[in-house]
């Protein structure tokens, strides 16, 4: 179903501000009808709400109905159940009377309780009279900002957890392939989970507490819509945990949305081919499956194995080996047909996460015309704090680029104005000026001149003015300085490609922003005559290389001062900054300078313009504070 404003809350939970409280009251009334129209009997203080006495009829009329459909599963369930049937039809023994499964048994919980609203697993993943809940494989607890859960692993490797069926498609050299046999018996253990696993933590402080699978229907997007090319297109996902699991089910659904009820036609994907890609997955927590033995899942002795199966671990030569050594795994079985079933031996949150975006991946690879999960990147254009006023022959003799050329090839793009400048057609925030404009923060003006008479223009924020380079100016408040700059913004960016690795590969760093690695603020002072003048004596200072370096260096005809256009700002803080590339001689020189009087100087570094001259000192002042400077 594609998401709208009407729907919005059910499958992400967002509605009205202040509406939280209202919409928790409403979950619970509808947790208690939910769970008594499944024969579950009346949980918490609901136990004799109106509506239940009202609706007597209808509860019944509806569980009689389930009764009678107890053989039919929805399209996305009956999907998977072909798929895993005929998947799993030569394993011997698989089906008949001594089989692993009666012929009309479901291969998925096919009684799970659907959670077909956004915050209704949250809800369902306490008790309904307290705001704990503890078992062995983790805990949850209500607070002010809603609910804190604590799986028993917080994993940080996947060493050895990546397991495939074999018979599909092949098995990649670092993963390990795990036979059908083996598979079949996994899948039958994952459907019967010790009875304390099946306990909903909504009703386990009630008499006769509950006990279900749960179950979710997602449907991520694939391929985004792209307006007159493609539309959106979505592949479709189950997601089945023992109840004492519905913690992971709300997390799930808090980052990829409730697709609603899968037994609806208008959640059929199927009825909506446009814009389902025609993959199906599912996916089955399953944490008890790490005390399973080798040889009770049907792998052979390490005398009959084979080479990939001893080196896999795929076989045992003590009868009490555990399957994976016990530790936890994700077995993952799947063919060109487009459905993928995972087993999650654990209730790590990271697992579900990142099963549901290998899905995802699965079906982006078969559709095609989409990139996968893990590629992806970012253009990043450099940025410059111009100062106060810009024009750009400032920095070149020369315009690479005239106004009169970008008239000529991109003239349909923009609304030409009198003075000769021009208007984005469709954006009316980008104005692009000629070569000679000259932008003036102190005037808030930008002036050129055109056909013999100066033309201007109001600077205003909120606008990009684009030069015929494509370099671009904007007038901003960068709150940590306290004061309106002129940023320029390079005409072309860097294209920071984020790979695709293997996990761990560090793919997450290259997309963390910088700023909390950098500190920005006033620079305060404690005297500014006396510290103005030991920065005036540094900024004068000669830095040649004949006290500064260890190793000796070709002697620079002259000494770069620190306010020399050719002295970059990095470079002036190298410069004051200890290294061990430095005599001891100077590095104590440049311990001994205070730190304010090198934040001073590297302030009147970076804003220092060269039409100053020497004259730099009478540009700067200091604050006032309870009458003192």
């Amino acid at each position: 179903m594609k998401m709208t404003e009407e729907n919005m809350e059910e499958q992400l939970g967002f509605g009205p501000v202040g509406h939280a409280a209202e919409r928790t009251g409403m979950l619970k009334d509808y947790a208690s009808l939910k769970l008594a129209a499944r024969g579950f009997g009346t949980v918490g203080e609901n136990g004799h709400a109106p509506f239940l006495k009202l609706g007597k009829s209808l509860i019944q009329n509806f569980q009689e109905r389930l009764r009678q459909m107890s053989d039919y599963l929805c399209p996305v369930d009956a999907t998977i159940d072909a798929f895993l049937n005929r998947y799993l039809e030569d394993v011997p023994g698989f089906r008949g009377p001594d089989g692993l499964f009666a012929d009309d048994e479901f291969l998925i919980p096919s009684k799970a309780l659907i959670l077909e609203r956004h915050g209704l697993a949250r809800e369902l993943s306490l008790p309904a009279r307290s705001d704990k809940f503890e078992s062995e494989i983790g805990s949850s607890y209500r607070v002010f900002q809603g609910v804190l859960h604590n799986p028993k692993h917080d994993r940080r490797t996947t060493k050895g957890a990546f397991h495939i069926v074999a018979g599909g498609y092949g098995v990649p050299w670092d993963k390990k392939e795990v036979p059908k046999i083996a598979f079949a018996h996994l899948l039958k253990a994952a459907l019967q989970p010790p009875n304390d696993h099946l306990i909903l933590p909504y009703a386990c402080e009630e008499p006769e507490p509950i006990r279900t699978f749960a179950s979710l229907f997602l449907r991520p997007i694939v391929c985004p819509a792209v307006d007159g090319f493609i539309d959106e297109k979505t592949s479709e996902v189950r997601f089945f945990a023992p109840g004492n699991l519905v913690a992971n089910l709300d997390f799930v659904e808090s980052i990829f949305g409730n697709a609603g009820d899968p037994n609806l036609p208008e959640n059929n994907a199927r009825l909506d081919p446009e814009h389902w890609t025609g993959h199906t997955g599912c996916v089955l927590l399953a944490p008890h499956l790490i005390a399973l033995k080798k040889k009770d899942i049907g792998l052979p002795h390490i005398d009959d194995a084979t080479e990939r199966q001893k080196r896999d671990g795929m076989c045992w030569s003590s009868e009490d080996d555990l399957y994976n050594d016990g530790v936890a795994f994700k077995l993952t079985c799947r063919d060109k047909s487009g459905v993928v079933v995972t087993l999650i031996a654990d209730n790590y949150f990271g697992y579900c996460k990142k099963e549901v975006k290998t899905q995802l991946s699965f079906a982006a690879n078969l559709y095609g015309m989409a990139e996968e999960e893990h590629a992806g990147g970012a253009i990043a254009f450099p940025r410059r704090d111009l100062g106060e006023d810009f024009q750009l022959s400032q920095f070149r003799d020369r315009p690479t680029h005239t106004f009169g050329e970008i008239i000529d090839r991109f003239g349909e793009i923009m609304e030409l104005q009198p003075g000769g400048y021009g208007i984005d057609r469709r954006f009316q925030d980008i104005i692009y000026l000629p070569e000679t404009a000259f932008i003036n923060l102190h005037d808030q003006r930008i002036t050129w001149e055109a056909d013999g008479q100066v033309q201007s223009l109001s600077l205003q924020p909120e606008k990009t003015y684009v030069l015929p380079s494509g370099y671009k100016v904007e007038m901003r408040f960068p709150s940590a300085r306290q004061r309106w700059r002129l940023i320029g913004i390079n005409a072309e960016g860097t294209f920071c490609h984020k790979p695709c690795t293997v996990s761990g590969g560090g793919k997450s760093e290259i997309s963390k922003s910088l700023f909390d690695a950098m500190q920005a603020g006033p620079v305060i002072i404690s005297s500014f005559q006396e510290e103005m003048n030991q920065a005036e004596s540094i900024i004068n200072h000669d830095f040649g290389h004949g006290d500064r370096f260890k190793a000796p260096r070709e002697p620079r005809e002259e000494s770069r001062p620190i306010l020399d256009s050719r002295r970059s700002l990095g470079s002036v803080i190298s410069l004051l900054t200890p290294s061990e590339d430095f005599t001891d001689e100077y590095n104590a020189w440049l311990d001994g300078i205070p730190r304010a009087v090198k934040d001073l100087v590297f302030t009147i570094k970076r804003v220092y313009k060269a039409d100053w001259g020497d004259d730099w000192r009478t540009r700067f002042t200091v604050d006032t504070i309870n009458g003192e400077p």
